[in-house]
């Protein structure tokens, strides 16, 4: 009914009553043979040209026929309303099995019909060799299916026919199709990756200027890079996306820097710590990696790839088949992340472990170093945002100039020292609470605690 703002849930029930009149009737066209194959194009489908549900509005972005919208809805179905699909379980009499020609499988613990490939072109096309041909376009790489990671045919062997590969829509499209919500994974044994996210702000950040410079030239290629790469004729000449290395000491701010571009730009930072994915996958590397990138295209993510020293440490020569592999699954790597459309960020606590060949894959290499005496200083004095006060025992210029500390370390000290003031039940610091703090945080970093 034009004019009705429809939900997804409104939509999706519209959908599935004109899906059980195409059912009934490519059973009156196959086996009756009581209709023409005519009458599946005279099937009128809803109209949610005024809707502005996540449902009507993909419809309509690529204004979907009969053909997607049936392929959309074969991949919902299993998780909208399963048993509407159970009539495909009759057997052929004759033979005593399921019919061939109607596809799907039975899953490990879903005990419905699971619709494959050859389910959506039975219906669509019956027997018609030519029309089945076709419609094996809406399942190849180039088809805004594939493309935008909508659904896919999931094969369980590649012995087995193309179309019998199991339709599966994405965890994304799923999630936005039915509650509308924006899926947003996590870390598990299928996604090597964490979204991260902090609750600092730019003034958090204290950096030297050539730090700051390589933050502005990121932000740059965020709001005009891919304006530049597809209204101008330079845009030819450049590779999508934007690679960053950020090297420097634990705590000097790289995984702060990234987390605050993701919050400044509204953008999901997702950090893969390289040194997990290469011990935990261990002959799984390229596969566990694949599944975020894949995940990661056409999405507004940020991928932040902690401790790159464990696939792009400097090597010597191959020696022998684990160093060979080594090296596929660094090429690997370099490949998704030349490929990629967005901004990749791989980060190094020690520049001169990266190997030297690696630098040129990066548009920009920013070094992130341990604060001097003015930077520390200023984050001995603004930490505390006038919430908490110091003794007028300590001296900060002097803390300043004998800690070498990195902004982590000076909030870890700091971190210290609030618990114990508010252990008495006051908010000053005492110069006993700083000396304590930094004798563990030389324990801790390994250092010694004499004087």
């Amino acid at each position: 009914m034009p004019g009705a703002n429809f939900s997804n849930a409104e939509c999706l029930e519209q959908e599935m009553q004109w899906f059980q009149e195409l059912l009934i009737l490519r059973g009156k066209i196959t086996f009756e043979q009581s209709q023409t194959e005519a009458a599946i194009e005279k099937i009128q489908l809803p109209d949610f040209s005024d809707s502005s549900s996540d449902y009507a509005q993909l419809i309509q972005r690529h204004q979907m026929g009969l053909e997607e919208r049936l392929v959309l809805l074969l991949a919902l179905m299993p998780h909208v309303k399963p048993h509407l699909l159970d009539i495909l379980h009759i057997k052929n009499q004759t033979y005593d099995m399921p019919f061939t020609e109607f596809g799907g499988i039975k899953g490990e613990k879903h005990r419905g019909f699971l619709p494959t490939g050859e389910t959506a072109v039975f219906l669509l096309a019956g027997s018609n060799l030519e029309k089945r041909f076709e419609l094996i376009r809406l399942f190849e790489s180039d088809h805004y299916f594939s493309r935008e990671g909508i659904l896919s045919l999931e094969h369980q062997s590649t012995d087995e026919p193309f179309l019998s590969g199991v339709l599966k829509i994405s965890k994304e499209y799923l999630s936005l199709l039915t509650t509308g919500e924006n899926y947003k994974p996590d870390f598990d044994g299928s996604f090597p990756a964490k979204r991260i996210q902090t609750d600092q702000e730019w003034s958090d950040l204290v950096v030297g200027e050539e730090v700051h410079q390589g933050i502005k030239e990121i932000q740059n290629w965020l709001i005009y890079g891919k304006k530049l790469k597809q209204d101008f004729q330079f845009g030819r000449r450049i590779k999508p996306g934007f690679r960053a290395l950020f090297t420097g000491p634990p705590g000097t701010g790289k995984t702060l820097t990234a987390t605050l571009l993701g919050k400044t730009l509204d953008l999901d930072v997702y950090r893969i710590d390289l040194s997990l994915v290469v011990s935990k996958y261990i002959g799984e590397t390229e596969k566990n990696l694949s599944r975020v990138f894949d995940l990661a295209e056409n999405k507004k993510w940020i991928l932040f790839f902690d401790e790159a020293d464990a696939l792009f440490g400097k090597r010597s020569q191959t020696a022998d088949s684990h160093d060979r592999y080594a090296n596929q699954e660094v090429s690997y790597l370099l490949q998704r992340v030349e490929d990629f459309n967005g901004l990749v960020i791989l980060c190094s606590n020690y520049k001169n472990n990266i190997d030297e060949a690696f630098f040129r894959r990066f548009q920009l290499v920013v070094d992130f170093e341990l604060p001097d005496y003015y930077q520390r200083l200023q984050l001995w004095e603004n930490a505390l945002h006038g919430e908490f006060a110091y003794d007028d025992a300590i001296d900060l210029r002097d803390l300043a100039e004998k800690e070498e500390l990195s902004a982590a370390a000076i909030v870890n000290v700091l971190h210290f020292c609030l618990l114990k003031a508010l252990e008495r039940n006051e908010k000053t610091i005492r110069q006993k609470d700083i000396i304590q703090g930094l004798r563990l945080e030389r324990i801790k970093e390994g250092k010694s605690i004499v004087g």
